[in-house]
Parts: C-alpha cells; structure tokens; sequence
C-alpha cells in the first residue's frame, strides 16, 4: 500500500505550469469518437485511470484507438451501429462516468453487456440510470434489486422519453443523451439544477443537434456523427487542489495554464474570490465550444462563505479541498445542498470531516453538509485516503499548510485522476513530500 508522508510548513509555489487534460471531457471525446464515422484525433486526452478504463472498454466493443502512449489518441470511429458484443466482462474500475456512460450507449445495442467495477464503484447507485433506460426500453439489470454493479445491459430497440431527474447530474443526463443516440423521437431531459454539460457541447460539435433553454435538453437523434479533432483543455477539478495549494501556503505567485473554464464547472473559482482569494482569469479563448483561460492564484487572507443551492453541481467535485480552504479561513464556512457527496467513491462528507478533525480541525457534519470552523493552526497527523483521490489530494494540500508531518495511507488511488500529483508538487516544493511503501 502506497503511503505519502508530508513535511508541513510549506511555502511559495512558483512560476507557470500545466494541468492534465479534463477527464471530463477526455471519457466523452473517447465514446463520442468510436461512435462517430470516421477518424476523431484528441490532443490532451486525460492519462488517469479513469480515462484508461473507457479506452479499454471502448476497444472491447470492436473500436481501432491507438495512442495511449503518445501525445494525442487516434480513434477509428466504427459508427453508431459498429459496435460489437465484448468476449468478456467489461471492467470500469473505479469509473462512475465509465460504468453510466457507456450504459446508455450499450442499452441501444443489440447485444448483451456486462459492466463491473472495483469495489468502490460497486458500491454506488446505478438506479438512477436503469430506471430512466427501462423507460427508454432497455433491458438492463443490477445487482441489489437493481441498485448496483455489475449491471448486465441487453440493448435494443429504443425510443425517446421526456424524463424529469430528481437530481442534477451530468452523468445521468449524459447516459440519457448517449441512449438517446440510437432512440426513434425526441429525448428531452428536465433537471432541478443544471450540472455540467460537457456532453452537449460535444455533441454538437460532432453535428449532433442540441436544444437547450428553459431547464430542458432536448434532441432528435441526427443518425450520424462526424469525427473531429478535439483539443482537451487543462481539468479544472485537477487545477482545484494547485489553487487552493497556492492560496494558503505563503509567497506564492502560481499561473496553470489552458485550464477549461466552463461556467458549469467552475462554482469554485467564484466561491474562492467571494472568500477572499487572489485567483484572476487570464488569456481566455475557446476550442471546440469548450473556453479555457490561465489561472494566476496568490497567497490570501481568506474568510468564511455560506454556500449551497444551484452553486453545488457546479464545484461538487471541489468540495474535498474547499474544505481545506475553509480551515484555512477566518470565521466559519456553511456547505449546505452536496448529499450527493455521500455516494461519491467515499462518503466524502463523512471522510471530510473525520481526517480534517484528526488536523485539529473543528467540523461538524450535517445530513447534507458541512460546518468548517476555520482560523485556527492545522497539525500533522496521519491520516487515510478511504481509497478517494479527491480525499486524498486535498489531505495533502492540507498537510502543506500543517505544522509538522503527515501521513497519508493508501494514496495509489491519486492516478484515478491526477497521476502526476505528487510529481508536480514534488519538483516545486523539494523535499516537503516523499512516496513511502
């Protein structure tokens, strides 16, 4: 078991970097491209194991890609109607975008799928896409009453539903949309909030129509799709832990460069000005429909926010390390509206608030948030990832700022995302971390 041990007291992240492709957008670009007719180039695809697992599912469904290895991915799309049944299980890690993505793709074909993951991922709700799939007249079944992985998808004839989701989720939205592909009629989908919407700009960007407006999504299947080449810019989620790093440790002047800016992504960049933070947007262009800037970030002064309502979808992965953030802050920080976080790959308000209570911390944990009573010292302690690379990224932002040294168990999880995490820190603080078996 990989450990991470820190050396706090940290100061000064310098200079410019870059962040890895949005993994986000990198699995899309990938099930878009085998879908499309043609060849679909990605310069900037994400390298994290999330990404790997739809790389190598997707050529378990019969799809030529080549590239994982080099600078950019070549995707020989087969089509809507190419795909071929996989000879075996296939294995989605410990990728929900993964697992829910490509259901909806495999509920429109004419064959038997069987989509599993790791023990984490078999532990989150898949409900929340078998029903709206049923309607749409898949057959597609789970395990736990049809609550869980693995789930077993036997594809067929689809047809359109206007479905009303209790939750906004791009993943939910996106299997719907996906299903939607291979559907007769229109497939609209109602959110309560919107979340981020990836999926549509690709879509369109492939020469599939979308039609946004009024909290509604709405598409009639094209028939076809048109490969592309796609320019993935930098993970904002990834960028997350390097702003915050570069906010609370002293004397830093830290710029990433090509960060995706897409406004359903970024709640974190307007929560950490609003609490005080030095985070500017620099040379902001656009590829593909998707905007990207650089990020200059400085070291601040930072207070406590309230936050919750339709802000939540849009920083919901950002929440581990707002909170280190937030014990940074002067005064308390309210996180209202994130349940959602309970069925992450931890329940991340729970895990939150038991390792930022073990920095000396005060948290109190709520049903659907949290209370971070920030302003004072954090200390070294050691501390368990739970198998999260958000937890466990963010833990380590935290024991930057800490005084003396922590621990953190179980970090091999990191590259579920950010495999260079560690690397990166590492080259701009010499010796303040150091990877232990």
């Amino acid at each position: 078991m990989e450990r991470l041990r820190i050396r706090g007291g940290a100061r000064g992240l310098q200079g410019t970097l870059a962040v890895p492709g949005d993994k986000s957008i990198s699995h899309r670009a990938i099930i878009l491209g085998a879908l499309a007719e043609g060849l679909t180039e990605i310069s900037g695809c994400s390298k994290s194991e999330d990404c790997q697992r739809t790389f190598e599912a997707v050529r378990s469904l019969g799809v030529e890609i080549e590239g994982w290895e080099e600078e950019s991915l070549r995707i020989y799309g087969k089509g809507l109607r190419g795909l071929r049944e996989a000879v075996d299980v296939l294995d989605c890690g410990n990728s929900g975008t993964t697992i829910r993505l490509l259901a909806g793709v495999l509920a429109g074909q004419p064959f038997l799928s069987v989509l599993t993951g790791d023990a984490s991922l078999r532990r989150r709700p898949m409900d929340r896409i078998i029903l709206p799939l049923r309607q749409m007249g898949a057959e597609i079944r789970g395990r736990a009453q049809d609550t869980l992985p693995p789930l077993a998808v036997h594809g067929g004839t689809l047809r359109g539903i206007t479905y009303r989701s209790p939750i906004a989720s791009a993943q939910v939205k996106s299997a719907i949309l996906m299903a939607g592909l291979f559907a007769e009629g229109q497939t609209t989908i109602i959110e309560p909030v919107a979340s981020r919407d990836h999926t549509e700009r690709m879509l369109a960007a492939c020469g599939q129509q979308v039609e946004r407006g009024g909290g509604e999504i709405r598409m009639v299947p094209s028939g076809t799709l048109q490969g592309s080449s796609i320019s993935v810019p930098g993970d904002f989620s990834s960028a997350a832990f390097l702003l915050v790093a570069g906010l609370i440790l002293p004397d830093s002047d830290l710029t990433l460069d090509g960060v995706g800016v897409n406004p359903s992504r970024t709640g974190l960049l307007e929560v950490l000005q609003a609490m005080g933070g030095s985070v500017e947007v620099l040379s902001l262009d656009e590829s593909l429909g998707e905007p990207r800037a650089s990020l200059r970030v400085r070291s601040s002064r930072l207070k406590g926010v309230s936050i919750g309502g339709d802000l939540i979808p849009r920083l919901i992965d950002e929440i581990p390390v707002l909170a280190v953030a937030a014990a940074c802050a002067a005064g308390k920080t309210v996180i209202r509206d994130a349940a959602e976080l309970r069925v992450k790959e931890s329940d991340r308000l729970r895990t939150i608030a038991v390792e930022l209570s073990r920095m000396g911390v005060r948290t109190e944990e709520l049903q659907d948030g949290l209370i971070i009573h920030g302003g004072h010292d954090l200390h070294g302690a050691c501390c368990e990832s739970h198998g999260d690379h958000r937890l466990a990224m963010a833990i380590t932002v935290a024991g930057l700022r800490a005084d003396g040294e922590t621990t953190i168990l179980d970090t091999g999880c990191i590259s579920t995302s950010f495999p260079g995490f560690v690397d990166t820190l590492q080259h701009r603080l010499p010796n303040c971390l150091e990877r232990m078996a």
